[in-house]
């Protein structure tokens, strides 16, 4: 599923370090028709999957899941950095491409038994949906799908994903 958003994503070479290519999607945020453009491809993306509530990933996630949410009549639940979250949280730990890091979910979120769909700016190694994936499989959730602005094909992040993934934009990277 690509919608051709390139031309909305703006790149920066050697971000945050050398030898990586950054995909900023600041240009889809700051102007609203763009914005709601692709949030209305992400609702039409998730709907078949029928969720009951969305998670958003830190940060950019964050940025997509609340309007999506609101206009599918769901809620969000938060997935975090390390540190970010109160009370109980579960952590999962995971490698990036140009590092490492830490996710934590509250425990007491009502996620047990739901339909839930995943929702980050960027799919590359899939690192960061898969320990989402696995914290919420702990706390008793569905993961029935993940949805993405951007992914990275040749990273080939979503064969370690257990649930479908569905992106707007690719990147044979």
């Amino acid at each position: 599923m690509t919608n051709h958003l390139d031309a909305w994503i703006q790149t920066y070479p050697d971000f945050p370090k050398p030898g990586i290519l950054f995909y900023d999607i600041a240009p889809i945020i700051e102007h609203p028709i763009r914005l709601k453009t692709t949030c209305q491809l992400l609702v039409d993306a998730i709907t078949p999957w029928a969720p009951e509530v969305l998670v958003g990933i830190d940060s950019r996630g964050f940025l997509f899941a609340t309007p999506v949410a609101l206009q599918m009549e769901l809620g969000v639940v938060m997935v975090r950095k390390k540190g970010k979250l109160p009370g109980a949280v579960r952590e999962a730990s995971y490698a990036l491409e140009y590092g490492e890091a830490t996710l934590a979910v509250q425990t007491d979120r009502q996620l047990a038994g739901k339909r839930v769909v995943l929702i980050d700016d960027l799919l590359a190694t899939g690192g960061t949906l898969a320990a989402t994936e696995s914290l919420l499989h702990e706390v008793g959730a569905d993961v029935v799908g993940t949805v993405v602005l951007i992914e990275l094909t040749g990273l080939k992040g979503r064969d370690v994903l257990n649930a479908p993934v569905k992106s707007l934009q690719r990147y044979d990277f």
